[in-house]
């Protein structure tokens, strides 16, 4: 099969925000302890931090992490993780049944952060706590000294502020399953006035207020609306939460999830749209995808687990060599829609639903999903250009439910697109081959563009859908491939099922 991918210079959709690559962190079942957090390993440092996890996160190039959930931070009191570890309580977590010891509070993640290169977003209680604990939080992340909550810090071994600048107003606070959950009206006078009393502080932090848990909300759309209705003027993102699954064991579907993820996002940004035009504003809303992923094959085993226990192996999926084409599929409609989408956070960063893996006391190692986003958070960055392609597509039939009458979907072969790095002299092609069985002759041409040569061209491809990565094996992982450049044409060869990241050098 052909497939041809037209970029043109002058045809910009905007420059990627780093943050686009941000992952998260939760207190819940091994992400935080036995995952990035375990004293007494053989890499951990002083303060009980892996440093093969470190390690790895750094290979990720991970920019950005929100913290510490997620449904966890609706029952949690950012107090108990502050002061000497031996004084700190335990607490029953009641958003995922566990125990909590508190022993990485505020200044062990920042201070944790600082390691590793990334910048926090960090989330307030607006379940079970509200303004004022969110006001105290943020002067004692930022305040540089001289007030109670900031001197107290500084007592607890920061001299400097943290200077955190985004802030999550709760979480999915329209989910009867979240502690403290709300109607829009209810959760959008809180967040207006939490907004309002931060910003007293800071006007300058960044502030992103909750969308609907997932689109099948019964009151997704309405939701969004009613909540900018209260805080449009008084936040600068709206959330957006997915995850996608293969429960159908159906691949053609599966790898089409990226299609409902790109409607996902353009019904929401249209939703900003029309409350911005009802307010008659100026500011156009983007958008912040703070939790998605592939998050489906753990189900059963969670259904097992006993309650209250300390760091369970809670939502351990075992990610396949399918789950990453999907992953790659996800990021490249991610940056097709980085005019509005500024921030997006893969859930989680290690063990819960995760590129990265631990054993307890043992090895950290790359599930197959690290790979695309090692590749498109280390050199997925500039402007993205708008693609334009002809390839062949296949046919889907679905149902929006069960009564409704059956639609054809045409779900193009190839997914892709090209990113122009000003800084780098570069164009980045990402490129994933939905075909099971035939590969695509790709053409890329570049208008405006003098390409000189190739630099690199990564291929993850040839291996059983459902092969895995474990402690021992890690071989689903990528291969030099290779391509060749005329003028300012590409031709590769995609492999059936692959996923594929091309760097090219231009002229400046």
């Amino acid at each position: 099969m052909k497939a041809k991918m037209t970029v043109n210079k002058t045809f910009a959709i905007d420059k990627v925000d780093p943050r686009i690559y941000g992952s998260f962190v939760e207190h819940m079942g091994r992400c935080v302890y036995t995952g990035i957090y375990e004293p007494g390993h053989p890499t951990a440092d002083a303060n009980g931090f892996r440093g093969d996890v470190k390690e790895l996160v750094k290979e990720l190039n991970v920019p950005f992490i929100r913290y510490p959930g997620g449904n966890f931070v609706s029952g949690y009191n950012w107090q108990d993780g502050i002061g000497p570890k031996d004084q700190r309580p335990t607490r029953l977590d009641l958003a995922w049944k566990t125990v909590e010891s508190n022993q990485v509070g505020v200044h062990e993640f920042m201070n944790w952060t600082k390691e590793v290169g990334v910048e926090c977003n960090m989330a307030v209680n607006l379940g079970t706590a509200g303004i004022e604990e969110a006001r105290n939080l943020l002067e004692y992340c930022n305040h540089p000294g001289g007030s109670y909550w900031s001197d107290l810090r500084k007592q607890n071994g920061n001299e400097k502020p943290f200077n955190i600048k985004t802030w999550c107003l709760g979480n999915e606070m329209d989910g009867p399953w979240q502690m403290g959950h709300k109607t829009a009206s209810e959760y959008g006078r809180l967040a207006q006035e939490t907004a309002k009393i931060m910003r007293m502080y800071d006007p300058n932090i960044e502030l992103v207020v909750c969308g609907s848990s997932h689109k099948n909300m019964p009151t997704f759309g309405a939701w969004e609306a009613e909540v900018l209705e209260y805080t449009y003027d008084e936040v600068d993102y709206l959330s957006l939460h997915s995850y996608y699954g293969n429960q159908a064991n159906d691949l053609p579907s599966y790898l089409a999830k990226s299609l409902e993820m790109d409607e996902f996002i353009k019904s929401v940004a249209a939703i900003c749209d029309y409350v911005k035009a009802k307010k008659r504003s100026n500011k156009k809303m983007m958008l912040s995808f703070d939790e998605w992923n592939v998050w489906y094959h753990s189900h059963a085993a969670d259904a097992k687990n006993e309650p209250w226990q300390y760091a369970p192996p809670i939502l351990e999926d075992v990610y396949n060599f399918e789950d990453a084409l999907l992953v790659g599929c996800l990021l490249i409609t991610l940056l097709k829609n980085c005019d509005r989408v500024k921030i997006a956070c893969m859930a989680q960063l290690v063990n819960v639903i995760a590129p990265i893996m631990t054993a307890k006391g043992g090895d950290a190692w790359r599930q197959t999903i690290f790979w695309p986003y090692a590749h498109a958070a280390n050199h997925g960055m500039g402007t993205v250009l708008t693609p334009i392609i002809d390839c062949p597509a296949y046919q889907l039939k679905e149902k929006a439910h069960p009564h409704a009458p059956e639609i054809t979907k045409q779900v193009p072969y190839l997914e892709s697109l090209a990113i122009h790095n000003e800084d780098k002299n570069e164009i980045i092609v990402f490129a994933v081959n939905r075909s099971q069985d035939t590969a695509l002759d790709f053409d890329v041409e570049f208008q405006g563009f003098n390409p000189t040569n190739l630099i690199e061209y990564k291929e993850l491809s040839g291996h059983d859908i459902k092969q895995t990565n474990t402690q021992a094996d890690g071989s689903v992982a990528p291969k030099d491939a290779t391509a060749t450049l005329n003028g300012n044409q590409l031709n590769a060869k995609l492999n059936p099922l692959s996923w594929n990241m091309i760097r090219i050098a231009t002229q400046a």
